[in-house]
């Protein structure tokens, strides 16, 4: 058995090199982070479109108001203002089938039907097997958004605009029209879908769409620190969980 190596990076004295390019020489000034970013991730660099996709995904995924994530990195960094960086893992640790991470869930959906004989036949089959166990589909559905998810309406623009839409684009259509025979309605499609799509026909893998879901949303736990650390929130956020879930003593306790 070989032993293992790594491609990504080696620093010697006097340079640091990034999958055999200098950092300071050749990357720094030249490179933006999102065409860094992908170019780690593949060992190639990106098209004009493939860097606008990507850019436009973190921004899409980076902010979503006070959500559990934010709300765990808020009471953590009120809690120990000392360790940012526990705050902000607190937040990460949020980040999953419900919120945010729903995309790698979606891109296994898309892998599936894209590359099926028959993509509507298995987009039926796919959505009816989910159901049966009555599961969600991921990628569609959204609290406040009912009639369409902007983000994702955009995101999909954006990818056609630039010429990087293609099968896995097609594949969510597919997937969409699947969702809605099964409901009997449209259901709308949401952000963490189109992101799913769009990032599949940017050539990147499915199993690392958390992990860029993950970047996006530490700049947007970073943005609710800092705000944490101008007008603290964490006291009302505490309080008011108080307020909302009182004290039942164990003569008023109903089990479920």
């Amino acid at each position: 058995m070989s032993s293992p190596t790594t491609s990504l990076c080696h620093a010697t004295p006097d340079d640091i090199l990034l999958r055999g390019r200098s950092l300071p020489r050749e990357i720094l000034g030249r490179a933006s982070f999102s065409e860094l970013f992908y170019f780690q991730l593949t060992g190639r660099d990106p098209t004009a479109g493939e860097t606008a996709v990507l850019d436009a995904c973190l921004i899409a995924l980076m902010e979503h108001g006070l959500t559990p994530s934010a709300v765990s990195a808020r009471l953590t960094f009120g809690s120990a203002p000392e360790a940012m960086q526990g705050a902000v893992a607190a937040g990460l640790l949020g980040v999953g089938s419900v919120f945010v991470g729903a995309s790698e869930a979606c891109a296994g959906l898309l892998v599936r039907i894209a590359g099926a004989a028959d993509g509507a036949a298995e987009a039926r089959a796919l959505v009816g097997a989910l159901r049966s166990r009555g599961e969600r589909v991921p990628g569609f559905g959204h609290p406040l958004h009912r009639s369409e998810d902007p983000r994702a309406a955009r995101l999909l623009a954006i990818a056609r605009d630039h010429g990087v839409a293609a099968a896995h684009t097609a594949a969510l259509e597919l997937l969409a029209r699947a969702v809605a025979a099964e409901a009997g309605r449209v259901v709308v499609m949401n952000a963490t879908g189109a992101v799913a799509a769009v990032l599949l026909d940017a050539g990147l893998p499915a199993e690392i769409l958390r992990g860029i879901a993950l970047v996006a949303r530490c700049a947007g736990l970073i943005a609710h620190i800092r705000e944490e650390q101008l007008s603290p929130a964490m006291p009302a956020l505490w309080h008011g969980a108080e307020a909302a879930v009182p004290y039942a003593g164990p003569a008023d306790r109903r089990e479920p």
